[in-house]
This record gives structure tokens, sequence and C-alpha cells, in this order.
């Protein structure tokens, strides 16, 4: 663990988040007490479109539709 002062860690930010990236533990602290600690984002493993193909066809709302089907929606019937 490295531990810098605010004013240091301002000075170095960019070098202090490359050696927390490679896995350094970066603390930084007011005086000689620690506030706060650096660390990577963990990465998302989200990905959009995961089950593409694997649900099936989804109603497509922008069909007409049926005649009865319609009028009953509209409550004329």
């Amino acid at each position: 663990m490295r531990q810098f002062t605010v004013h240091a860690a301002k000075t170095n930010l960019s070098k202090l988040i490359e050696a927390a990236l490679a896995g350094e533990e970066i603390v930084i602290a007011k005086g000689s007490t620690p506030v706060v600690r650096l660390v990577p984002v963990a990465k998302c493993a989200f990905k959009v479109g995961l089950l593409e193909g694997r649900l099936g066809r989804g109603p497509d709302f922008f069909e007409p539709m049926e005649e009865g089907d319609l009028e009953l929606w509209e409550g004329s019937r």
C-alpha cells in the first residue's frame, strides 16, 4: 500500500491511476489520516442482445389489428 497526500495525489494523478490499474493499492490522505482508496472500476459484463434469436418472435405492435379485436379495443361492441 502506497499513501499520498492530497497535494501529491493531485500532482501525480495520472501516475497513480496507472498504478491502481496495475493492481497497486493507492491511499490518499489528508495530512496523515487516510481518507480514500484509489481503485479501478470493475468492467461490466452486460451485453446488449444476449438472448437474440433464442426467445422467438414477439408480437409486432405495428401490425394492424384484426377488425374484431379492434372493435373490442375501442369498445364499440
